[in-house]
């Protein structure tokens, strides 16, 4: 039986069934189940789920359309990313308690002091090392309660205005936001947005002018979409529309961005060609920055000459790092980012089927949640 232990010591009985959706294997089955509510352990941290977002490719993933994710063997609880208020906690806990309302983040980096600590995305997916990790917490969010590693849940505080589901939002900039820290982008300055009418993408566009951009070139190859955008962004943002020739594009992006970019974000989601990412990188001017958070399926033709004779940055990132939720919701509560300019779309957690068929075909600026009651 799972109890709620406060910092006395005291045990409150709570609920010992809970309903959860279970993936079996990459295209194997989707089960929606009864299981029982996981017992807390030191280090650990329960919480009532309140909203679960969905990935815009959660289709393709259950499916097993998306080989080179390595998911836990048998059955485990899928989802990545939800708001709620926290159930029980473990030994170890210190600064948790119960009843915070907090964010769950995937991104579980071990916290061993060595040089390369094993991650895993929660509910997802791990790699090397990180199978290890994945052996130890299975599951994901898409649950009425989710037991995680009290290292990804980060306090909501001061926004007691926003709703469950508007805070899940968050969950869209803090992605890019672990790129553009890597890049530094520093106030004032005017970076380009390769992928920007993707979820990501357009979420970091939102979150460049947050941070202090003087000028944020928007750059997609869908007209329509960076319209909307723009609409949202405001007059610091100027959108390209890409072509595929890369000549072109730079050509476009460099005279956006006033001459040349001090930094490029490139979040090109499965690009099967890399004229997106060269135009990005040639839009930089001399000593600029090119920070690579897409998902290119192909090679990367990279002249060496031409980055060294630049003395251009090439830095690969991978999610964010641990302080990233805390730093974004400073943002929200200063007012900088709005989270309500990505619109949320409901579903109860029991219609996780035609949530995903929704999530597959939703605009850059909406995100599909899954809540509960």
């Amino acid at each position: 039986m799972t109890g709620t232990r406060s910092h006395d010591g005291d045990h409150t009985v709570m609920q010992t069934q809970m309903k959860a959706w279970t993936l079996d294997g990459l295209g194997g089955p989707l089960a929606f189940v009864e299981r029982a509510v996981p017992e807390v352990r030191p280090g650990s941290v329960l919480v009532r789920v309140e909203a679960a977002a969905l990935l815009s490719y959660q289709e393709d993933y259950v499916a097993g359309r998306l080989l080179h994710y390595s998911p836990p063997s048998g059955p485990f609880v899928i989802g990545t990313s939800a708001v709620g208020t926290i159930a029980a906690i473990g030994r170890d806990v210190w600064h948790l308690e119960v009843g915070h309302r907090v964010m769950i983040s995937p991104h579980y980096i071990a916290r061993e002091n060595v040089d390369d600590p094993a991650q895993l995305l929660l509910g997802l997916t791990a790699y090397g090392a990180g199978k290890r990790i994945q052996a130890d917490w299975r599951d994901g969010m898409f649950a009425e309660l989710a037991l995680v590693p009290k290292e990804v849940v980060t306090p909501i505080v001061g926004l007691d205005d926003l709703d469950a589901a508007t805070l899940c939002a968050a969950t869209r900039p803090i992605v890019p936001f672990g790129g553009l820290l890597r890049g530094r982008l520093a106030v004032g300055e005017t970076v380009v947005i390769t992928g920007a009418t993707g979820a990501f993408g357009s979420a970091a566009v939102l979150l460049a002018l947050a941070m202090g951009a003087a000028r944020v070139v928007a750059a997609g190859r869908d007209p329509r979409a960076l319209a909307t955008l723009l609409a949202v962004a405001g007059q610091r943002c100027v959108p390209v529309t890409l072509t595929g020739d890369v000549a072109t594009d730079v050509a476009a992006l460099r005279t956006a961005a006033g001459g040349g970019a001090h930094l490029a974000f490139d979040i090109v989601g499965r690009a099967t060609d890399p004229n997106a990412t060269l135009a990005a990188l040639r839009s930089l001017r001399r000593n600029g920055r090119l920070v690579l958070m897409g998902s290119l399926q192909v090679p990367l033709p990279i002249d060496y000459f031409e980055l060294m004779i630049n003395n251009w940055e090439l830095l690969g990132q991978f999610m964010f790092p641990p302080d990233a939720p805390r730093r974004l919701f400073d943002l929200v509560r200063s007012g900088l980012l709005d989270l309500r300019a990505i619109r949320t779309r409901p579903f109860p957690l029991a219609d996780l089927r035609a949530a995903m068929s929704a999530a597959s075909s939703a605009g850059s600026l909406e995100l599909v949640v899954l809540v509960l009651s």
